[in-house]
């Protein structure tokens, strides 16, 4: 799908027609914004050091329209990537995955590969905290779910969705604000640290 758009310069003068694709790889972006700024956040003030996994990307060809600019014209993932984030906070590795949904009514199964859950469930294996970050934009509500919890879920269903009401039932409302945009360290301290308040 194209959409057009006009773009004006300041005297009014001249106009441009573009046509800009609309991409789907956008998705998931709003979520990606807020948990990158309550990371920043979260690092600025020394309450958690946690930041997003780069993909490993192989560089295969490259242009070099201008001296000084460079373009990469062909890439490759070098491997599939296993979670979106990982960090320490209070001494402990943390590791999760972001996921949003447009859907109402359920969480469709197949936003989450098989490598990331294998990723997960070594996390907690050796001691880490894993868990995943689910947003339904219909509702504009985003749940802290426990990785063991939504693993065992999803490997215990039969059905290619997973109802928005368990998420309700079995997920930890984060709560949204301006500093930090997703207070999701508060979750953390509730779930994983009950015994340190």
């Amino acid at each position: 799908m194209f959409l057009m758009s006009t773009i004006k310069y300041p005297n009014g003068i001249s106009t441009i027609n573009t046509m800009q694709s609309k991409s789907y790889s956008s998705r998931g972006m709003r979520l990606e914004n807020d948990i990158n700024d309550s990371n920043k956040y979260y690092r600025d003030l020394d309450k958690a050091l946690i930041y997003k996994k780069p993909t490993p990307v192989q560089v295969v060809h490259v242009d070099y329209p201008k001296r000084q600019r460079a373009k990469i014209t062909e890439a490759y993932y070098k491997t599939p990537s296993t979670t979106d984030y990982n960090g320490v906070y209070r001494g402990k590795y943390i590791d999760f995955e972001a996921k949003e949904t447009k859907n109402k009514t359920s969480f469709p199964l197949f936003m989450i590969h098989p490598h990331q859950i294998k990723h997960l469930k070594k996390v907690v294996f050796h001691g880490g905290i894993g868990f995943f970050i689910i947003r339904f934009n219909y509702h504009n509500e985003t749940y802290l779910v426990d990785s063991k919890m939504l693993i065992d879920k999803i490997e215990n269903i039969d059905k290619s969705s997973i109802p928005y009401t368990w998420f309700q039932n079995h997920g930890t409302l984060i709560q949204e604000g301006l500093y930090p945009r997703l207070a999701y360290l508060k979750v953390l301290d509730e779930l994983y640290f009950k015994e340190d308040k």
